[in-house]
């Protein structure tokens, strides 16, 4: 009867400790928002044009709702809030900062989407002026 009391006692001190985990991971999940720009670079759009930061938005989106179905799929299983928190939380909370910081630069730029079927213009890439050095034996006077 010792055993059984101490077996049971060990299983649920287990369940219990999972069940905080759980509880202390879940906490972190709203500071997402707040949280996020901080693990992402602030200057990283700084010089993009509207045509890369199209591309990089699209990009941005697709990476988190590809995170948001990994975390979906691993909490199904067994311990699966804690699983999906250690191995995910940290690239999603990555990406929503950048996500952040790309919409910021749009805004900023006053970007417009591209209309669906449309190709965007191409620009090649320009040149750009540079006078030559002197030469080094001549003296300039």
């Amino acid at each position: 009867m010792a055993a059984s009391f101490s077996s049971r006692l060990r299983d649920s001190g287990a369940f219990l400790a999972l069940l905080a985990a759980g509880a202390v991971l879940s906490g972190c999940a709203g500071m997402t928002e707040t949280i996020a720009p901080a693990f992402a670079d602030p200057g990283k759009y700084e010089l993009y044009d509207c045509k890369q930061l199209e591309a990089e938005r699209k990009g941005i989106a697709s990476r988190t709702e590809q995170l948001q179905k990994l975390m979906e799929k691993a909490e199904t299983g067994a311990g699966g809030a804690v699983v999906s928190e250690l191995a995910y939380r940290n690239d999603y909370i990555a990406v929503r900062g950048q996500s952040q910081l790309a919409e910021d630069a749009w805004r900023r730029n006053k970007c417009r989407e591209t209309p669906p079927g449309a190709t965007p213009a191409a620009s090649a890439p320009q040149r750009p002026d540079i006078k030559p050095a002197p030469k080094s034996g001549s003296a300039v006077r």
